[in-house]
């Protein structure tokens, strides 16, 4: 039996270190791409995974003279909080809902208008109208938040000024909640669809142009080359692009809604609250971080959940489009 052990440790050392050596070889062989990944590793390090211990905080309650590990532990109570409460059903709606329209109309718009520039045959025409699309996402919400109550402002509103101008009695925007849905999404399209575009775009860019002149040859149309050449080809930014947006649909946009809406504004609460408002409303009333702690826990496990969810899904349809 020792004989036999020894022998047997004896061939697999050899197998052992040809692995670790092929390892090093290839760790040697493509040394600059690794160092150029260690900036990202270190971000997701500091940034992603040296904080997560602070999920520690949506279970106790917090003091600030005893610190994080040295608070009352209470379980499951800031969740039963949120449940209870009433508001977490209607926050993970409204949040849903409006990640939804941004998801789906932005990315039909999104992949229409960089269509529709890789069909533009005027290259001077073409710059000019990615610069002016790709303008509005360098504004900050602040100054979007100013322009939009510029508009809608009952008093001094560029659109009430205008109705009042031909007769016709001025809107409460502020006070109707019924409208801010359509003025979320429209706010929200206009500043992030140029920048969506550009990304669809640059993906068209690395199709091969050999293809498309030989679908030219052979009679396509410009729609026939749009649907059987251009749409495939951007399948795979699509999808990838959409496990992305579906692992944050439940992380809403706060500054969006912060700046157009407010957290305050409770005329509105029940067609623009979302999960980030109502965290921020409860930071700064109550001073309440193990409850906006809670929440963060709650979203993430839930993004975590929806992307393993699509993405076994669209292994099913796709393999060769999945994430992992």
């Amino acid at each position: 039996m020792k004989t036999a052990t020894s022998s047997s440790s004896l061939e697999v050392t050899p197998l052992v270190v040809t692995k670790r050596a092929s390892s090093l070889r290839r760790f040697w062989t493509h040394r600059t791409l690794l160092l150029m990944c260690v900036p990202a590793i270190l971000f997701f390090l500091i940034m992603s995974y040296l904080p997560m211990p602070g999920l520690y905080l949506a279970f106790i309650n917090y003091n600030y003279s005893a610190g994080i590990f040295g608070s009352q532990f209470v379980g499951f109570d800031n969740f039963k909080f949120l449940v209870t409460s009433g508001a977490l059903w209607k926050l993970t709606f409204n949040t849903i809902a409006y990640n939804l329209a941004f998801i789906i109309i932005g990315n039909t718009l999104q992949i229409s208008i960089a269509v529709l520039l890789n069909e533009l045959r005027k290259k001077w025409f073409k710059k000019i109208s990615q610069s002016l699309m790709f303008l509005p996402f360098f504004i900050s919400f602040v100054l979007v938040g100013l322009i939009a109550y510029n508009i809608l402002s009952y008093d001094y509103g560029l659109m009430n000024g205008i109705l009042k101008s031909i007769g016709w009695e001025p809107v409460k925007t502020y006070s109707n909640p019924a409208i801010w849905p359509f003025i979320i999404v429209l706010t929200y399209l206009w500043q992030s669809t140029g920048y969506g575009s550009i990304v669809y775009f640059a993906a068209i860019m690395g199709l091969d142009s050999e293809i498309v002149e030989a679908a030219e040859i052979d009679g396509a149309n410009a729609l026939q080359r749009i649907r059987y050449i251009v749409l495939p080809w951007l399948k795979p930014t699509f999808i990838i692009l959409l496990l992305f947006s579906l692992g944050g649909i439940l992380r809403g946009n706060f500054g969006l809604f912060y700046n157009l809406v407010g957290a305050n504004n409770t005329a509105l609460f029940d067609a623009t609250d979302i999960i980030e408002t109502f965290v921020f409303r409860s930071l700064m009333n109550n001073f309440n971080f193990s409850l906006g702690s809670a929440v963060s826990l709650y979203q993430s496990v839930f993004g975590f959940f929806i992307v393993i969810t699509a993405n076994w899904l669209v292994k099913k349809v796709s393999p060769e489009n999945t994430l992992f």
